[in-house]
């Protein structure tokens, strides 16, 4: 009799003799399963994107094998389930997915090629270094080195890919509300937001070495002319140099060039395609377009690099799903193409792979679930969350959506 036989009947037996005792039933969320692969656009319009996977936790990207399956039917074990608790920021590199989670006051590390799962920041060094308090803007060199914009100690924090703390640079009198960071690809320049406040004037950019950690200048005042900033979210950098601010309070994103010379701007305040409302993060792919986030719309707004709308996708909802958003925030997008979005409320990140990209391909095709198995990634973390080593807030049940443009998800 193989293992597998033998794992089947232990598994039934369990289920009758569960079947005879009294318990209290867990509460599962699952998700409307769809046929085929939800598409954005959504037919009759050609598709861009599929809708590929949900992360919730550390269970959607472990492998699981007899073995575990076996000692778990005879021993009553559970599979350790790590979630998340409040995700902003993202970064990826390669099919190597950074989360940065404040309560948890770590960098959560996915990663699935190694398919392996870490944390980030948790600890100090032996030096008494690289603990992490509150981590908001995310991004990596291109040598696999980590930057964390930490809210709390007012100091970007960078590590190797390995998790290693390297240095820190910055303090209170640059950075009064630490947002969102960049780090262009050779890491010489580290770009961080300073958010400000309605009683502050610090509405800049703080421009480092990012070699020696040196306070070089300011990009940017309190205001709302061009290169003036109000309320500025994020800051993301384009494949030919440009760096795009998301000018939160302007409701816009001004360009800037590789030389930090204003060049120009889009988007306005409205419930319109193309305008913005609570803009969030932004994200740049290989050819230059722009991915904005907006909290309020629950979705993300694609731009070319001329700032002309190409597409929206997702849509704002009270129920957690495929492009389903309640309080979304982080995005980014590897060198395959796939787009890796953070939704704060429903803790999850959600994955979309462009339609040029074999379901196979790129850096984590290799390892993705099929059709039929994406609409159950919620389901497996639900359950796991009773487990949890930390406590979460569970989300409402999950459904499908197609994708939505502003002028129907706005409140």
């Amino acid at each position: 009799m193989t293992k597998r036989h033998l794992l089947l009947i232990l598994l039934i037996a369990i289920a009758v003799l569960s079947s005879c005792t009294t318990s209290t039933p867990v509460q599962e969320t699952v998700a409307k399963k769809e046929s085929g692969q939800l598409a954005f656009p959504p037919k009759p319009d050609e598709p861009h994107y599929y809708f590929e996977r949900m992360i919730r936790g550390n269970l959607d990207i472990l492998p699981d094998d007899d073995d575990g399956l076996l000692k778990r039917a005879l021993t009553g074990e559970k599979r350790k389930a790590i979630g998340f608790v409040k995700p902003y920021a993202i970064a990826v590199r390669h099919g190597r997915i950074y989360v940065g989670d404040a309560p948890r006051r770590s960098v959560m590390v996915f990663d699935i090629p190694a398919q392996k799962f870490s944390q980030i920041g948790v600890e100090e060094d032996d030096d008494g270094h690289g603990k992490l308090a509150r981590p908001m803007g995310l991004d990596i060199d291109k040598a696999g080195n980590l930057y964390v914009l930490d809210a709390s100690l007012h100091q970007v924090m960078v590590y190797s890919e390995d998790g290693k703390f390297l240095r820190s640079f910055g303090d209170s009198t640059l950075l009064y509300k630490p947002a969102g960071l960049a780090v262009t690809p050779d890491g010489t320049r580290v770009y961080a937001v300073d958010i400000g406040g309605s009683s502050s004037d610090e509405h800049k950019v703080v421009v480092f070495d990012g070699i020696t950690g040196k306070f070089l200048h300011n990009l940017g005042h309190r205001g709302t002319g061009p290169g003036e900033f109000n309320l500025p979210r994020d800051v993301t950098i384009a494949p030919d140099g440009s760096i795009y601010v998301v000018d939160g309070g302007n409701f816009r994103v001004q360009k800037f060039n590789k030389d930090e010379k204003y060049l120009s701007s889009f988007g306005a305040l409205g419930r319109q395609s193309g305008q913005f409302s609570r803009p969030k993060e932004a994200a740049v792919d290989s050819s230059g377009n722009v991915y904005v986030v907006d909290a309020a719309f629950g979705n993300f707004q694609i731009f070319n690099p001329e700032g002309k709308l190409l597409l929206a996708i997702g849509s704002r909802s009270n129920t957690n799903g495929p492009a389903l958003y309640s309080l979304p925030a982080g995005i980014a997008i590897d060198d395959d193409g796939r787009i890796y979005v953070v939704d704060q409320y429903f803790t999850k990140v959600d994955v979309f792979r462009p339609i040029d990209t074999p379901e196979d391909g790129g850096w984590i095709g290799k390892f993705s679930k099929k059709a039929d198995d994406i609409y159950k990634d919620s389901t497996k973390q639900s359950k796991a969350e009773a487990n949890i080593d930390t406590s979460t807030t569970t989300s409402p049940s999950s459904s499908t959506s197609g994708s939505a443009i502003p002028t129907e998800n706005a409140k």
